[in-house]
């Protein structure tokens, strides 16, 4: 049975990138609370938007859909599920709120990971929910032409409950030394969570609440108005090559953590950039909310549409959002491209 023991972790992975992804994410996270002081208003918004960003995001990478309409009143418990992915999508949100609300009360225990697994199928009636699985499973990928090939063996379900249960000994006491970087141990233990594989279904989502879960404990609290599942989704290629790369030799312990930590690094880090790069436009009461919407064109290359624009800037109204634009068109700045709902906006050059 594979066992964990992070004493050395840093060691291991004592790498220049590295390095310079943490001391990079830990700039980011040094400004972090003057941010959330200088604009609680601007961000409680965020915080919204983020919600529906994540739950979207973590549950389109496992395949699960529903309509921008429906998410968004799910999110907001406005309505009720209607089928199984919107279950889904509903117990997602409930652990995310969960986890938003209650942190500090939850912790890196198999309990309390089973308890959340639990409640993820709040509105399902799947019979998995917060329990281990009890047959083993495997990880498939398809090729272009739908052949199934197997990609990962995770471990068998016997040993399972005792593998999260030294997983979670072994994470809890590197955090408590705080000999180790936590960034390094929450990217750790989220690979090594994967690889277990605990649940028969609902892994994946887990692991990125796990992750949210952690680095808020941690004092990381970007996630709460960027969506980090957001930034996973749209790498998710880099993600699962990431994984892959990491798994060689995972069942006799003699595998490389480097690839899939420097890619969660990445992601926290972009997760940082964009929270930074839209706080410090909200707060400087020097432009005019017309000249954020420019600005959007100015900083970001690509197309945006008036959601896209609303996202980015939660505290301006799409009616001025609209005047913005019209304006920017009329002036040959940008281009408007498509009509109705699928009209989009990009710079003209």
């Amino acid at each position: 049975m594979r066992e964990f023991d992070y004493t050395r972790l840093d060691e291991q992975l004592f790498d220049r990138e590295i390095v310079s992804l943490l001391s990079a994410i830990h700039e980011h996270k040094g400004k972090q609370s003057l941010y959330i002081e200088a604009s609680s208003d601007v961000l409680k918004k965020m915080l919204e938007v983020a919600k529906i960003q994540s739950t979207n995001a973590s549950n389109a990478i496992e395949g699960i859909h529903t309509s921008d309409k429906r998410l968004k009143d799910l999110v907001e418990k406005k309505t009720k599920p209607r089928n199984r992915n919107e279950e889904e999508i509903a117990g997602y949100r409930q652990v995310l709120e969960l986890i938003h609300d209650s942190y500090e009360y939850i912790y890196p225990t198999p309990n309390h990971i089973l308890q959340l697994h639990r409640d993820l199928y709040t509105y399902s009636s799947a019979p998995d929910g917060g329990k281990f699985k009890n047959v083993d499973n495997i990880i498939e990928e398809e090729n272009e032409d739908g052949e199934k090939s197997i990609r990962f063996k995770p471990a068998p379900a016997a040993f399972t409950p005792d593998m999260l249960r030294q997983l979670c000994d072994t994470f809890s006491k590197a955090i408590d030394a705080k000999e180790i970087d936590p960034l390094l141990l929450i990217a750790a233990f989220i690979f090594d969570f994967v690889s277990i594989h605990p649940f028969r279904d609902g892994n994946g989502r887990m692991s990125r609440l796990l992750t949210l879960l952690f680095m808020y404990r941690s004092g990381y609290i970007v996630g709460k108005y960027i969506s980090v599942e957001m930034h996973i989704e749209r790498t998710k290629e880099n993600y699962y090559e990431s994984l892959l790369l990491s798994s060689k030799g995972w069942h006799e312990g003699e595998n490389d953590y480097k690839p899939f930590i420097k890619y969660y690094l990445s992601v926290i880090l972009a997760t940082y950039k964009e929270f930074s790069e839209r706080v410090e436009l909200l707060i400087d009461k020097s432009i005019s909310k017309s000249e954020r919407v420019k600005r959007i064109f100015d900083v970001k290359l690509g197309k945006f549409s008036k959601s896209d624009i609303h996202i980015l800037n939660p505290d301006i109204s799409p009616k001025t959002i609209e005047k913005a634009l019209k304006e920017l068109v009329e002036n040959g700045y940008v281009e408007k491209v498509g009509q109705g709902r699928s009209t989009v906006y990009v710079k003209k050059m």
